[in-house]
C-alpha cells in the first residue's frame, strides 16, 4: 500500500468503499497508518490524538483560554488547538492565534495552533505577526464547491509555501506538513456543486484535493451539514466509517469530528458509538469540545471525556512528545490521567 497509494484514485477509493460493510472498512482502515510531523509526531500504531476545540460565541480570548486549559487538564489538545472564530478578521485571528500560542509557549506543550478562519484571513493576520502553525481551509471535491469556499488550489499552494517560510524565522518544528483540512459528505450537494455526483465520491474527491498539499491533519466533519444529506444515526456512523477509510485508502492522516446537529434523529449514544468505531479502525484524531456542546457552532460533538474513556478502554495514547509532556507535569502519571491525590500539572499553575 505504501508504493501504491498515489495510484489510487478519489473514484477506485470510493467505489470501494460501498463494496464493504462497518467492519471491513474498520479492519482495513486499521492497518493503514499515516504518520505525519509539524511541532510533534501524529498517526503512530497506538496513537489517538484530540483536537482541543476552545470555539467562544465572543471569541472572547479569557475563554477561550479557559477551555484550553480545561482541555489540557484532560490530556487532550496533541492534535492540534483549534478554534472556529465568531469573526473572520485579520485583527480578530491575530488576536487568537497569540492567545493559544502564549498558552502553548508557557506550559511547554508540544503541539500546534490554529485558528479556522478563512485561508486568505490567515494569511493577512500571519502578515500581520500571528505565529501561524497550521494553515487551515475547507475543502470541497469538485471545482465548484471550492469556488463556495472561495479558495483555489493556487491560492492553496501559495499560503502552503509562506507559512513553510514563517516557520523557518520561527523554529521548534519537527516537520514540513503544515496544512490542515476538513472535509465532510453534502457540501458539494449543498453547494449545488456535485455535477451528478454521488457524496461520498464527492467526498473523496476532497481528499485527492487534500493529498496534494501533504497535510499534517485532515477530518471529515461527519455529521455537521444535517438530516438533508445524512438522515439519522446510521447513516452518520456509516458516512463516519467511510470518510475514515476512504481518506485512509489515499494516505491522508484522518481524523473525524464524530459530531450531530441538534435537528437530525441522532443523540450522545451516536456520537459514544462511532467515536469507539473510529478508535478501534484506527482514526488519527477526534474533537475535544466542552461538555460536547459547541457554544458558537451549535452542534453536538466529542468531549475531552469522551476521548479519555476511548484511549482508556482501548490502550491508547496521545502523540509521544505530548505523552511525554503529559508525564512530566504530573497530568498522566504511567500513561493514564492523575488521580486528585497526585502532585498535579505544575506547569499548568
Amino acid at each position: 500500500w505504501p508504493g501504491l497509494r498515489r495510484a489510487i484514485t478519489p473514484e477506485i477509493a470510493a467505489a470501494t468503499a460501498r463494496l464493504m460493510g462497518a467492519r471491513d472498512l474498520m479492519v482495513a482502515a486499521s492497518r493503514l497508518r499515516v504518520i505525519t510531523r509539524c511541532r510533534n509526531t501524529m498517526g503512530q500504531p497506538g496513537v489517538f490524538g484530540v483536537r482541543i476545540q476552545p470555539n467562544h460565541p465572543a471569541d472572547d480570548p479569557t475563554g477561550v483560554a479557559l477551555s484550553v486549559l480545561d482541555g489540557l487538564l484532560y490530556g487532550c489538545g496533541d492534535a492540534v488547538i483549534g478554534l472556529n472564530p465568531v469573526i473572520d478578521s485579520v485583527e480578530s485571528v491575530r488576536v487568537l492565534e497569540h492567545t493559544i500560542a502564549r498558552i502553548i509557549d508557557q506550559v511547554g506543550a508540544p503541539t500546534q495552533s490554529c485558528v479556522l478562519a478563512h485561508v486568505t484571513t490567515q494569511l493577512a493576520a500571519l502578515e500581520a505577526g500571528a505565529p501561524i502553525d497550521l494553515l487551515f481551509q475547507s475543502l470541497g471535491g469538485t471545482e465548484g464547491t471550492n469556488r463556495s469556499f472561495g479558495v483555489s488550489l493556487s491560492a492553496l499552494a501559495d499560503g502552503r509555501e509562506a507559512v513553510l517560510a514563517h516557520h523557518r524565522d520561527r523554529g521548534g518544528f519537527i516537520g514540513e506538513q503544515v496544512m490542515y483540512f476538513e472535509t465532510g459528505q453534502g457540501s458539494a450537494l449543498s453547494a449545488e456543486a456535485n455535477a451528478g455526483l454521488d457524496q461520498l465520491t464527492c467526498e473523496a474527491r476532497a481528499h485527492g484535493v487534500a493529498r496534494h498539499f501533504d497535510p499534517f491533519l485532515v477530518n471529515s466533519v461527519v455529521g455537521f451539514i444535517g438530516p438533508e444529506y445524512l438522515a439519522d444515526a446510521r447513516q452518520i456512523i456509516r458516512a463516519g466509517l467511510e470518510d475514515h477509510f476512504v481518506g485512509k485508502l489515499l494516505g491522508l492522516p484522518m481524523g473525524v469530528d464524530v459530531c450531530y446537529t441538534n435537528h437530525v434523529d441522532a443523540d450522545a449514544d451516536t456520537t459514544d458509538q462511532l467515536l469507539m468505531l473510529l478508535a478501534s479502525a484506527g482514526c488519527n484524531f477526534v474533537m475535544a469540545v466542552p461538555g460536547s456542546d459547541d457554544v458558537m457552532l451549535n452542534y453536538q460533538s466529542t468531549s475531552p471525556h469522551d476521548a479519555v474513556a476511548a484511549r482508556e478502554l482501548l490502550g491508547l495514547a496521545p502523540a509521544p512528545e505530548f505523552a511525554e509532556w503529559l508525564e512530566r507535569v504530573g497530568i498522566h502519571v504511567d500513561g493514564v490521567l492523575a488521580t486528585p491525590s497526585a502532585p498535579g500539572p505544575t506547569a499548568l499553575r
